[in-house]
């Protein structure tokens, strides 16, 4: 998954259109949750390039930290576990411009087929994003286009549900 950049299409959200989360103290989040069942939906389409290096000798941003007993036997991995810290930039070029990180975690799942159990963050750090989170949580198969669910976030996209669109884009083994 060296370089792997994973082009989230199409990210559908419902988040409430108010301050950031990390900005307020408790009485703003009792108010911000008061004014919910008045606050209108909104939808956001995110486009960026995820991108995982796990393997090489330098600037790795996934790391393996277990494996089960029969892995290194298994034709799809199966049992081994990933902890990622994965920049996440405005073009498939790993240098240009960082908008975030995706931390957090993936395993492969499937026995007899090649798929991921994935949890993790996306931490927006630059824009109007900035401060906020989306996580996603869900299976990630070994085909062409594949969704994974947005089960929640924080800051600006708090109470998010969506679906994250993914691509695979590019994949080195050995830098």
């Amino acid at each position: 998954m060296e370089n792997l950049a994973i082009l989230l299409l199409v990210i559908f959200l419902v988040a409430m259109p108010m301050a950031y989360c990390v900005k307020e103290g408790a009485e703003e989040v009792d108010e911000w949750f008061d004014k919910l069942p008045y606050a209108k939906q909104k939808v956001t389409k995110l486009h960026f390039f995820f991108h995982d290096r796990f393997a090489g000798k330098h600037n790795r941003t996934a790391v393996r930290v277990a494996h089960g007993p029969d892995t290194d036997k298994s034709p799809t991995s199966f049992g081994l576990v990933f902890i990622m810290d994965d920049p996440l930039t405005e073009r498939m070029n790993p240098t240009s411009k960082e908008l975030g990180r995706a931390q957090g975690l993936y395993a492969f799942s499937g026995q007899d087929e090649l798929s991921l159990l994935m949890s993790f963050n996306l931490v927006f750090t630059t824009g109007e994003f900035n401060g906020s989170t989306l996580t996603v949580l869900g299976r990630n198969p070994a085909v062409p286009h594949r969704e994974m669910p947005i089960v929640g976030g924080s800051g600006v996209f708090r109470m998010a549900r969506g679906v994250a669109s993914a691509k695979l884009r590019s994949f080195n083994m050995t830098t």
